[in-house]
């Protein structure tokens, strides 16, 4: 496996993953469109691949302008391998080198990421909209981790 900084070209593939999922599956697929994937990997933030054989298999998108998470997902096919966790390392500690805010995320209760993201210390800070837990990590705590 090979762990690497997302790029523009890696569109396609990242849209595969993000719509391979069977958790957080968007209502609507048109809702992530290319042109935002190319927002947040370009202008907003960074975003990181693990590919395998050439295939990318899972990602990772830090939103430095809005101080989120923007997405990380692996493909079903590739899940409990560790690669999440590599690549939620490699995105909180680029993200957490660049700014010492406090980042977010939000996802659906009562699935893997929840758990996910409890077991690697993000910290339950009320609602994201009407269906998702909004999580928070500081840096101090982020830092205290490692």
């Amino acid at each position: 496996m090979i762990f690497r900084q997302a790029q523009i070209e890696d569109i396609p593939q990242i849209q595969i993953i993000r719509h391979s999922v069977n958790e957080n599956v968007l209502s609507d697929p048109r809702l992530v469109t290319d042109a935002d994937c190319a927002e947040y990997l370009g202008k907003r933030g960074r975003g990181w691949v693990c590919e395998n054989y050439g295939d990318i298999v899972g990602f990772a998108v830090a939103d430095l302008r809005g101080h989120n998470i923007w997405a990380l997902f692996v493909h079903p096919a590739f899940e409990r391998q560790g690669i999440g966790r590599k690549l939620h390392k490699m995105m909180l500690d680029w993200y957490f080198s660049e700014t010492k805010d406090t980042v977010w995320l939000g996802t659906a209760p009562n699935t893997r990421a929840e758990i996910f993201y409890r077991n690697a210390g993000w910290k339950e800070n009320g609602l994201h909209g009407r269906n998702e837990i909004k999580f928070e990590m500081d840096y101090i705590t982020w830092k205290d981790l490692e």
